[in-house]
């Protein structure tokens, strides 16, 4: 009998102790949200979406800033993503598993621990400087792109290693190529844990300050890109500015930039997920 209350005391004791663990997880972030919804809210107006700064930054809105954030995660989700998802493939599928794969692999966790601030000062030196391409749109999600790769390498590996070898050997004893069996088997099964490091990999490089410091991001800017070789306001380095060097700016608005920045990320993420949804909910297994 004791030891069956035993039993009970200590399963309610991990009980608590993981319900505990989840609290201190997801408190930080209701805090968060809480905070700046509760700062910033009053300055979220159409106006503040849609009208550029005005009056040294003082007045007006963030719709240039929101737009050169669109259009540098466009960016770096264009230059990123097919080429993390191929890397992933030929490692898994093809590479013969050796020395060289193994370089390759700790070179791919190597420049995930690299500094933000040294991809900044790598792309301003080829992409700038070197390539000529200037502080631009390109530059810069070349230079996010960068330092998402790892990220959506990764995860892309481990979603195709999550699909069982079965169904490799099934469609190859078919009859189809192997191409054919990883264009029509494995990605689609593999394709929910490919998104998941997309997100993950995306809402990164939303936040990243110091890359674009150096190869994108303009003071003030309030006219929009034209092309892929301007610069652009960036919500990120324009909530540094309004911070650091715009001493009179209104709290609501400096709150409600880090609130904008915030909705878009959350709002990105929303949207993978529901297609991550939509492909597990198709998926057989």
């Amino acid at each position: 009998m004791s030891a069956g209350i035993s039993r009970r005391i200590y399963e309610r004791f991990i009980y608590s102790l993981l319900a505990i663990s989840a609290l201190v997880v997801v408190a930080p972030v209701i805090l968060i949200v809480y905070f700046l919804i509760s700062r910033g809210g009053a300055g979220m107006t159409w106006e503040f979406f849609t009208s550029p700064p005005r009056n040294h930054m003082t007045e007006g809105g963030v719709f240039p800033a929101i737009v050169g954030t669109l259009y540098l995660m466009t960016g770096t989700l264009v230059f990123s993503v097919p080429v993390g998802i191929l890397a992933a493939i030929y490692l898994t599928e093809y590479a013969k598993q050796g020395p060289f794969v193994r370089a390759v692999r700790l070179a791919i966790v190597n420049l995930a621990g690299v500094p933000s601030i040294v991809f900044g000062l790598f792309g301003l030196g080829l992409f700038v400087l070197a390539l000529k391409f200037g502080a631009s749109i390109l530059a810069g999600s070349l230079t996010l792109a960068l330092l998402v790769l790892p990220v959506i390498i990764t995860a892309s590996e481990e979603a195709l290693l999550a699909v069982p070898e079965s169904f490799r050997q099934a469609s190859l004893a078919l009859g189809a190529t192997k191409w054919q069996t990883i264009q029509r088997v494995v990605l689609p099964n593999a394709v929910p844990g490919m998104i998941t490091g997309i997100i993950l990999g995306v809402s990164r490089a939303a936040g990243e300050t110091a890359p674009i410091l150096f190869t994108v991001a303009a003071y003030y800017l309030p006219s929009l890109p034209r092309s892929i070789f301007d610069q652009a306001m960036v919500l990120p380095y324009h909530l540094y500015v309004l911070v650091t060097q715009v001493p009179d700016a209104p709290p609501h608005i400096q709150w409600g930039t880090a609130l904008t920045l915030l909705i878009i990320v959350l709002g990105m993420n929303l949207v993978a997920t529901v297609i991550r949804l939509r492909f597990r909910r198709a998926r057989k297994w």
